[in-house]
């Protein structure tokens, strides 16, 4: 049922109603008057002959009584509201008032008549040689009002009909705009999101359409956002790989070949301790040098894709970064704290945690001038808490675009790929240094 129907309908209804509501009162107000008149008209009538039969009683020269009203009567011809009948000692007819005449081309229907018609009165006066009836009629009085009742239903149905024509057009030219609006949004649920309202005359349908074409933008936004954001976790997938590929390449080859360097340098030192010192010395120089190599190149590899990862699950592989880094800073008290138990969370989650505590604690060490770092890694009910806190120098958050610190750019990235939420907090809500917190779902079977 369209809302132009149901306005329509509600429109009729109470114009029915009011109609109807009306119409009782006219009936009742019509009834109450139509009695009125019959009865004032019989009281009239009736002190009327009473008035002649006293006068006829007084003056018997005037003759009998009956015959002195049959003449009285006659001359009276038509009484309105009443009916006279006049009969003689044997109760033979001696006169009977003639019908009304008024507005005798009306036919009243018997529903009217039922409703209106008052109590019939009946008046007997017994005289010498006869009895006089005098019986109350509102047939006039009801064809009257019959008349004027039927001119004003007339008028009323026209008013409806014209009142709900009216209402009909105006509903139509009114809501013309809903069609326009349940378009778009039917065009919108279909992911058309470049649909627009134009604006509207009434008011509230322009505001309807510029909240509708604003909710268009924004899901456009979001969803360019959305395939960003599915570029961005592609990108980053495709860049694992690739770090898990040189990774491998330099283990495995680059490895072997300096390992190679390495045992023919020590080689050449075994053979030349004794014969020749100058060549042993350049050859213990490859060999450091070749330790030098190794060791950076493992450092290298441990960046470019953790070994302990695939082995030894997320929580192993933090505790050996965070001790590299330690190892690295010996002046910087730097820990990781783990609390809950965990279950493998699948090689996406556990890289992506890795790179955003790598990042972390990188811009701690390079930027914050700290003198201590604590990663704290929570496993919950509802998912993952990680919090990198430092207790450096700390940043103005107001005053910071955290769209060109590609590093808080990137871990937010990734925490917003993993449907996860991403807070920085510093100076603001902390005396002093800076936390990174960030909350990552987990699938319930992920956690003991």
């Amino acid at each position: 049922m369209s809302l132009r129907f149901r306005l329509n309908l509600l429109v009729t209804m109470l114009s029915l109603a009011f109609l109807l509501a009306a119409g009782v009162v006219l009936v009742r107000d019509t009834k109450d008057s139509i009695r009125e008149r019959v009865e004032a008209a019989t009281r009239v009538t009736v002190q009327l002959l009473d008035t002649v039969i006293v006068s006829s009683a007084m003056n018997p020269s005037l003759g009998p009584t009956h015959y002195v009203l049959q003449d009285f009567l006659k001359s009276l011809g038509y009484v309105r509201s009443s009916r006279i009948e006049l009969y003689d000692y044997f109760n033979a007819p001696l006169y009977m008032s003639p019908q009304s005449t008024f507005k005798s081309e009306v036919d009243p229907p018997a529903w009217f008549v039922k409703l209106v018609a008052p109590k019939v009165e009946v008046v007997t006066r017994r005289i010498r040689y006869g009895s006089l009836i005098i019986t109350s009629s509102a047939e006039g009085s009801i064809r009257e009002a019959w008349s004027g009742f039927h001119q004003l239903i007339l008028i009323g149905v026209g008013f409806f009909v014209l009142l709900n024509l009216l209402v009909y057009v105006l509903l139509s030219h009114a809501l013309r705009p809903v069609q326009h609006i349940l378009r778009a949004i039917n065009q919108i649920e279909q992911g058309d999101l470049t649909t627009r309202l134009p604006s509207f005359s009434l008011p509230e349908f322009d505001r309807i359409g510029s909240s509708l074409n604003q909710m268009a933008v924004s899901l456009d936004a979001e969803r360019q956002l959305e395939e960003n954001r599915q570029l961005t976790q592609l990108i980053q997938a495709h860049i694992e790989d690739e770090r898990r590929s040189l990774a491998r390449e330099l283990h495995d080859e680059l490895g072997q070949y300096v390992t190679a360097i390495k045992t023919f340098a020590v080689a050449i030192v075994n053979k030349s301790r004794d014969k020749a010192p100058d060549i042993e010395s350049s050859a213990q120089t490859i060999v450091a040098a070749a330790n030098h190599i190794y060791d950076g190149m493992h450092n290298i590899i441990r960046q470019l894709r953790p070994a302990a990862m695939d082995n030894m699950g997320l929580v192993e592989t933090l505790r050996d970064m965070v001790a590299g880094y330690q190892s690295q800073h010996p002046d910087i008290a730097i820990q990781l704290q783990v609390s809950g138990q965990f279950r493998p969370l699948g090689e996406n989650l556990n890289i992506n945690v890795y790179r955003i505590v790598q990042e972390g604690v990188n811009n701690a060490i390079k930027h914050a001038q700290a003198k201590s770092i604590t990663v704290a890694l929570q496993a919950q009910t509802e998912g993952l808490l990680l919090q990198i806190t430092d207790d450096g120098v700390g940043m103005q958050m107001c005053s910071v675009d955290q769209s060109q610190h590609f590093g808080l750019l990137g871990m937010r990235e990734r925490v917003q790929a993993l449907h996860g939420q991403f807070k920085v907090m510093s100076l603001e809500e902390r005396v002093n240094g800076t936390t990174l917190e960030v909350r990552l779902p987990l699938i319930p079977s992920s956690i003991e």
